[in-house]
């Protein structure tokens, strides 16, 4: 899916775009405190077949040998997070939610969660990109995740010396070889996929994801979370 696109994918993708494009842009702030949510929020509550689209599955990669993923590959449920390290939602959806799901999910077993990097705030977002993608080469992406995730981290800025101070902050342990990886072309055309993808599915804010099929379009609360997995997880389950 990084290189090509699928004839079999187009009608999924088409509708995708429309959730993604149309919803990201109204929906990549949480809800306040009382509101009854998104549009996406109430796709997600109307049953585990709604708002699914099964083309859509295919996004992901279930690459044991994936460095930039969390949980089982072959866990009945995967979570697609396309994300800019410079957006402020996704930091947030990153301390607050995930470590929750993962806690409930991907340690139980039920949930993987892939990681796509879709840098769309300019210079920085993809060096910072390729500087996470580089971290994950030495098997240190999610504490490299973490670290620019922390509470004020995008505040400082991901020039140079600031990814070098994350690197170290997430124990990569060479240092010389993730300033090369962080430059290097692999870097660049790893990152490049993914935000191809990411445009192709109509993408236009941070963050988006998929889970099996299901857009759902910014830092929405938990329970639109749970909601969806639980649906996806049930849906698994019943299928022969």
């Amino acid at each position: 899916m990084s290189r090509t696109k699928p004839v079999a994918l187009v009608s999924g993708v088409a509708v995708a775009a429309v959730l993604l494009g149309v919803v990201s842009y109204t929906a990549t702030k949480p809800a306040s405190p009382g509101a009854s949510g998104s549009s996406s929020v109430a796709e997600v509550s109307a049953g585990p077949s709604a708002g699914v689209y099964a083309e859509l599955e295919a996004y992901a990669r279930r690459d044991a040998s994936d460095r930039l993923a969390l949980g089982r590959a072959d866990a009945p449920v995967v979570l697609i997070e396309y994300a800019d390290f410079k957006c402020g939602y996704c930091g947030k959806f990153a301390r607050d939610t995930e470590p929750v799901l993962v806690k409930k999910y991907v340690d139980a077993g039920t949930l993987r969660i892939e990681w796509r990097n879709f840098p769309i705030f300019g210079e920085e977002s993809e060096a910072v990109a390729r500087a996470s993608w580089a971290a994950g080469r030495q098997g240190r992406f999610w504490e490299f995740h973490r670290a620019a995730y922390a509470e004020g981290a995008k505040e400082k800025g991901f020039g140079k010396d600031r990814l070098a101070a994350l690197a170290q902050e997430a124990a990569v342990p060479d240092a010389a070889r993730f300033a090369r990886d962080t430059d290097g072309a692999p870097a660049r055309a790893a990152v490049r996929a993914d935000q191809e993808q990411g445009y192709a599915l109509g993408a236009t804010s941070t963050p988006s994801f998929l889970i099996n099929g299901r857009p759902i379009a910014g830092a929405q609360p938990l329970e639109t979370f749970t909601e969806a997995i639980e649906a996806a997880a049930k849906t698994a389950k019943a299928r022969p």
